[in-house]
Formats: C-alpha cells, sequence, structure tokens
C-alpha cells in the first residue's frame, strides 16, 4: 500500500509539473492544483482505475461519472494511461474503456478516443508516446496511433497511422510536410488541406496537358 501511494504521488507531481511547464497561460503551481479541469480528471481516473484493478464493483465507474460532471472530462476507469499526459482546456474529452495511451501526450478539448460500433474486446484506440491529437478530433475504432505523430484539430481518424506522421481532415489522411514550431509543437492553423492539395496538383496536370495539346494543335 505505502509503495502504491509513492508511486502515485510521483506521478501527480508528474502531472502538474507537466502542465506548468508546456502551458505559458500556468502563472503558478497553486493556478495548476486548483484551476485545471485536466488535472482533476486525471487525479479521479487514477483513483477509479485502481479501484478498477482491484475488482471493486459501481464505484470506479461512480467515481468516472462524478468526474464527467465536475470537469466535462469522461475517461473510463478501465483505460490504460501513461505518465505525463496533458489535458488541456479538455471539455468534452472522450476516453473509452480499452484505449491505451502512452507517455508524454497531449491532448485538447473535445478530442474522442472511442470506439465505432458495439464489438467486444478491444474496440479503442491505442495511442503511442509523445503524441498530440488537436481541438474536436475523433480518434475512432481500434486503431493504432504511432510515436511522435500529430493530428490536426477536427480529424476524424479511423485507420493506423505510422509513427512520424501528420494527419489531417476527415477522413484523416497523412500530410507530408509537418508544420511544427521550434518547440516541436503542431502548428494547427498552418497545416495544409490535403484534399485541397491534390485538387491543385490535378489542375496543374490538367493544364500542361491541355498547353501541349495546343502546340500539337498548331
Amino acid at each position: 500500500m505505502i509503495d502504491v501511494l509513492k508511486r502515485g504521488i510521483e506521478k501527480l507531481k508528474e502531472d502538474i509539473n507537466v502542465i506548468y511547464e508546456n502551458d505559458p497561460a500556468a502563472n503558478n503551481l497553486l493556478e495548476v492544483i486548483l484551476c485545471y479541469p485536466g488535472l482533476h480528471a486525471l487525479i479521479m481516473y487514477r483513483l477509479a482505475h485502481r479501484f478498477y484493478k482491484w475488482k471493486i464493483p459501481f464505484l470506479p465507474r461512480f467515481i468516472s461519472h462524478l468526474t464527467r460532471i465536475v470537469t466535462g472530462i469522461e475517461i473510463h476507469p478501465a483505460a490504460r494511461i501513461g505518465r505525463r499526459l496533458f489535458i488541456d482546456h479538455g471539455q468534452g474529452i472522450v476516453i473509452g474503456e480499452t484505449t491505451e495511451i502512452g507517455n508524454d501526450v497531449l491532448l485538447y478539448q473535445q478530442v474522442t478516443l472511442g470506439g465505432t460500433g458495439k464489438e467486444k474486446g478491444k474496440r479503442h484506440p491505442t495511442i503511442g508516446n509523445n503524441v498530440i491529437v488537436g481541438a474536436g478530433a475523433k480518434v475512432l475504432g481500434n486503431i493504432k496511433i504511432g510515436d511522435n505523430v500529430r493530428v490536426g484539430a477536427g480529424s476524424v481518424v479511423i485507420q493506423n497511422v505510422p509513427e512520424h506522421s501528420t494527419v489531417v481532415g476527415i477522413p484523416a489522411r497523412i500530410v507530408h510536410r509537418t508544420i511544427i514550431d521550434e518547440h516541436g509543437n503542431l502548428m494547427h492553423n498552418r497545416i495544409p488541406d490535403p484534399i485541397t492539395c491534390d485538387l491543385h496538383r490535378l489542375d496543374a496536370e490538367i493544364r500542361l496537358l491541355k498547353e501541349k495539346f495546343e502546340e500539337k494543335s498548331r
């Protein structure tokens, strides 16, 4: 029991520090502790998850339910979450029962890590390490998101994503040109639209074909 308590305190310190170090709006540690619903949701999740592993009935889901009411964040107690998860803002986030999240992951508001139906077994996504999921993105089904992946805001991801990729769109597609700042953060306002890029490419090819056709017709 003492070891469990020590590990819990260690994770709590990490959760607090990752917010303070990565959110420019965090002015001091007291503000982080009292005013960040993502931190509160994680604390309650870790408690509920512990009770779930101890096979205590009803209580884990009840804690999850109360957490959703208070924070607007719903995390199933059976989900498996790694270290230093940063839930920024957090309103409307849903993390399903069989979801697995690695270390150093950033989730923005309105993100859903959900399923696609009523199938049993593993039906929610597996998120790798150092992944950023933009606001409003939906990652659905038993798929794997590799390490160092960036998911653009509003995207719907329904297929596996290889590591070191950036995906955007509905359904999400890989963008070959990763837009990041000097700190390695995804710049959501500068991500190119892959459909628009394809249309521009097709337009350029059509123009080239028309020019060649006109030259031969002279």
